[in-house]
């Protein structure tokens, strides 16, 4: 168990300062009572700490304000979709966030998803997901997903110069790529955006 407890730890200081894990990320060590016996007996000795059921973080301490940070939450969304098996992307306010559009922290994360409609409360925080054709999510990245929803959340009619160079920075060269050949399915207009996006400097 001690060993196997060790396994377990070593992979968790792994993860992303305040990422999000659930048990089946260590089912190549143990059983699953065995993690979830171990998982709760690091919450008792508040080496890591229970967002809601089944989903943990160990909570990284920030010397500047005193006290340890809150989970991600692009980091908790995600896990909760790897654990239901869900394709998602950010949507609305929460596309925006994850591409630098926007620096304000909205008290609903939204998230299209090929999965159920839910709801989870993170204290003050909700995430949502809502269900999407699956053409609108499927044989896309992450980022080519995320910056439609940008897109779409911004409108047709107020998307400035500013706002493609921000979107163009949170991509790499192969990012811009994958867009422009995945965005061919999306609205005339948003690929209209997409190939500025996607354009050489």
């Amino acid at each position: 168990m001690n060993s196997m407890k060790t396994q377990i730890l070593n992979r968790i200081e792994k993860f992303p300062s305040s990422g999000t894990f659930i048990a089946s990320d260590f089912y190549d060590i143990a059983s699953y009572e065995t993690i979830r016996k171990t998982l709760n007996r690091l919450t008792d000795e508040e080496i890591i700490q229970k967002i809601i059921p089944g989903f943990y973080y160990k909570p990284a301490y920030n010397e500047l304000i005193g006290e340890h940070e809150a989970p991600d939450i692009h980091e908790t969304a995600f896990a909760i979709s790897r654990k239901y098996n869900w394709t998602i992307a950010p949507s609305e306010s929460a596309a925006l966030n994850f591409l630098g559009l926007s620096t304000q922290v909205p008290s609903k994360w939204t998230y299209i998803s090929d999965g159920r409609y839910a709801s989870y409360d993170l204290g003050p925080i909700t995430i949502e997901y809502k269900r999407t054709a699956n053409k609108n999510i499927s044989n896309m990245s992450l980022k080519t997903r995320t910056v439609i929803q940008a897109i779409r959340a911004l409108g047709k009619n107020n998307i400035k110069g500013k706002d493609i160079e921000i979107i163009k920075k949170a991509l790499s060269k192969e990012d811009r790529i994958k867009l422009l050949e995945e965005g061919k399915a999306s609205s005339v207009w948003i690929y209209e955006i997409i190939k500025l996006i996607a354009a050489v400097d």
